[in-house]
């Protein structure tokens, strides 16, 4: 009996060229955006059955930047991430669902704060190409939203004219350049 070896790639995050960023309602009516600045992520390709590719990535939460010091020393404490006790959220895909040759959703495990819960991101392919040192890089844009609270970041404080400082739902976008280690 004879097996069929598939031929699987394996590409590393360029965090020269990704960017790891979120956003979330402020006040209920305006948008407040922010980006972790240290994150790590590799993309197994599978050549011949791209749906059997996997993902794996994680974020220093520490490395949280909204361009506001005090609010993001606010967001390292227990209020929010508790960057000490968990410094780092995680993401392993479990499936890879292909909508065309150009789109897919991602599904996997997302975990903030000891909290796993299963999450889809929308994925687009940018491209791929051989750059001027020899090495292949492809490119991907992936988003999804999420609750806060179904991660246990609950902090939160009530409006004198109704509803809530900060919102439940924050958008997650990666902009992800990754490179072949095998190219």
């Amino acid at each position: 009996m004879t097996t069929q070896k598939t031929a699987t790639s394996v590409w590393t995050v360029d965090k020269a060229h990704s960017s790891a960023e979120f956003a979330v309602k402020h006040l209920m009516i305006s948008t407040v955006k922010g980006r972790f600045e240290q994150f790590d992520g590799a993309i197994h390709i599978d050549e011949d059955n791209p749906a059997e590719s996997w993902v794996e990535g994680s974020v220093d939460v520490a490395s949280i930047n909204t361009n506001a010091p005090d609010r993001d020393a606010h967001l390292r404490s227990d209020d929010f991430f508790n960057a000490e006790r968990y410094p780092q959220m995680t993401f392993r895909s479990r499936r890879v669902d292909l909508e065309d040759k150009d789109h897919a959703r991602l599904i996997g495990d997302l975990t903030i704060r000891d909290v796993t819960k299963e999450v889809t991101f929308d994925v687009e392919f940018e491209g791929r190409v051989r750059d001027p040192w020899g090495k292949e890089r492809a490119a991907f844009t992936a988003e999804t939203t999420i609750s806060r609270k179904e991660f246990n970041i609950r902090w939160n404080q009530a409006l004198e004219t109704g509803g809530f400082a900060v919102g439940d739902k924050v958008k997650i976008t990666l902009e992800i350049e990754a490179v072949r280690q095998d190219s």
